[in-house]
């Protein structure tokens, strides 16, 4: 396999490629091309150096139970020249006056920037942020709440350090504001929402989870990000007792979860999870946990083990009984350092997707290759990403 040099020393290589004349890309760029390997989310687009001029074909390359999250597609661009601001009445310009606008948006930013959000931010339906040509972060405050809406992308963003939320007014749309009693602190919260795709993000250090999937939503995709430092990281499901839950279906792949992590990479509840392609680089607890009968699928996964001894399983439920009839399997995951799958269940754990949605796990051994570049991508206009 190449090193990690190799690979991105190459990546130059092909920014012959021609440039494009629609909205979509009209072709598959292979998966390797000499010593770069794409994950075939990231061969949808990278290798386009026009990207820049064609943002909105990105809401063509999702896969998995996300594929459909369409986000400011079919919107006008929006771009993000202020990082101040205001919960109640956000000025033209920064960030939360386009994510609560009523029409689709596909938002991107002027520059550089950090953000610090005086409360969360609450997205609307039919938007895109996409960090791609800036370095932008959302830090040091409260963070994004996806809630009540469908078809929201989030890519190319470092958001770390997130704050509990106050109470008070906060605006959910341009015609609306409301009382909020205050958010958890979670990095991203997506709370009775659909069509969600989160991907390229930074995610870290956060006062509850990076990531919480609650409250039945469904058909999400998390993939291509880099998660480190942090406790209970990625929650699917509400509670032990809300069954609702059970129509959660949520595709995790080509992330890297990487040092300091301790759980919850993911923790499921009553719903069903397809992680596939994903790097794990050990964690504290477990990797792969869940409670209230979820059915999980771990495919392709490249399981780095902690050198503590007794810490190797990969797997943890969190049940009193009937444990051993829940659909957990493994399937050509790789086990690295003595890591090891406990599976469990009888029947099939497919995750019968859609034509559209289906796509072919890579081998768990070129998973370290198609997860090098997870997190933000340098983007710089007129070259490939």
């Amino acid at each position: 396999m190449a090193t990690s040099t190799q690979l991105f020393f190459f990546l130059p290589a092909i920014s012959f490629l021609p440039l494009i004349a629609s909205s979509s890309y009209p072709y598959s760029i292979p998966q390797t091309t000499k010593n770069l390997v794409l994950n075939t989310i990231d061969s949808c687009w990278r290798a386009n150096s026009n990207w820049a001029s064609y943002r909105q074909a990105l809401a063509d390359c999702a896969v998995g139970f996300g594929k459909d999250a369409i986000g400011g597609k079919y919107g006008a661009i929006y771009k993000v020249t202020d990082a101040s601001d205001d919960p109640v009445n956000p000025k033209p310009g920064t960030l939360r006056y386009g994510v609560v606008q009523t029409r689709p948006l596909w938002i991107i930013f002027a520059k550089d920037m950090v953000i610090r959000l005086k409360n969360e931010l609450i997205v609307n339906s039919y938007k895109t942020i996409d960090g791609r040509g800036a370095n932008v972060e959302i830090a040091y405050g409260p963070c994004i709440t996806i809630q009540g809406v469908n078809h929201v992308i989030i890519h190319g963003i470092s958001i770390h350090d997130c704050k509990p939320g106050k109470s008070g007014m906060v605006r959910s749309s341009s015609d609306h504001v409301g009382h909020r009693l205050g958010s958890d602190g979670d990095a991203i919260s997506i709370f009775g929402s659909s069509n969600v795709w989160v991907d390229h993000c930074f995610l870290a250090r956060s006062a509850d989870g990076l990531i919480d999937i609650i409250h039945s939503s469904t058909s999400i995709t998390i993939s291509n990000n880099y998660f480190t430092q942090h406790d209970k990281v990625m929650l699917l499901g509400h509670s032990d007792q809300y069954k609702e839950d059970k129509i959660m279906k949520v595709t995790i792949a080509f992330n890297h979860f990487a040092s300091g992590l301790y759980e919850r990479m993911p923790r499921v509840r009553f719903g069903y999870a397809h992680v596939v392609n994903n790097r794990y680089d050990g964690w504290k607890m477990y990797a792969i946990g869940g409670s209230a009968e979820p059915t999980i699928l771990s495919e392709g996964n490249y399981y780095i083990a902690p050198s503590n001894p007794s810490g190797k399983q990969v797997t943890k439920r969190i049940a009193k009984k009937d444990w051993k009839n829940w659909k957990w399997r493994t399937y050509k995951d790789a086990f690295v350092n003595g890591a090891y799958f406990v599976p469990s269940g009888y029947g099939t754990c497919a995750p019968y997707y859609s034509s559209a949605q289906a796509f072919v796990a890579a081998s768990a051994s070129l998973v370290p290759a198609l997860t090098i570049h997870a997190g933000p991508l340098s983007c710089i206009v007129g070259k490939v990403c």
